[in-house]
């Protein structure tokens, strides 16, 4: 499956924004879904993922209650809201798509990924 992420942008702490990635090529509603993100000079990790009928979700704990993952299956696109943004959420934002029934947490365990977009939170 081919992947389109979208949505970044520059934002203040506090704000928010809303990162698209929609899905294209294979039953879109067979994958889950994941959002990793990658800042200057660190390792990329991972944000937040969902099965596909997002009877399961799982998030990092640096953005637990502040990050939503959602996803359209009409619309072979999966959501990532960010609220209450911080400067360290800064980082280059990727999704990811892997065939599976229960959800990998490691970048190497999706065999789809997107090019990212970048967030930038000001201080």
């Amino acid at each position: 499956v081919q992947l389109q992420a979208s949505g970044g942008g520059l934002v203040q702490a506090g704000g928010s924004l809303r990162l698209s990635c929609v899905a294209s090529g294979r039953t879109f509603t067979s994958y889950v879904m994941g959002w990793f993100r990658q800042a200057p000079g660190k390792e990329r990790e991972f944000v937040a993922a969902m099965t596909w009928n997002g009877g399961s979700t799982y998030y990092a704990d640096s953005v637990k209650g502040r990050f939503t993952i959602s996803r359209d299956n009409a619309k072979n696109t999966v959501y990532l809201q960010m609220n209450s943004l911080k400067p360290e959420d800064t980082a280059v934002y990727y999704c990811a798509a892997e065939p599976s029934r229960t959800i990998p947490r490691r970048w190497e365990n999706f065999g789809s990924k997107g090019q990212g977009t970048q967030v930038t939170v000001s201080s």
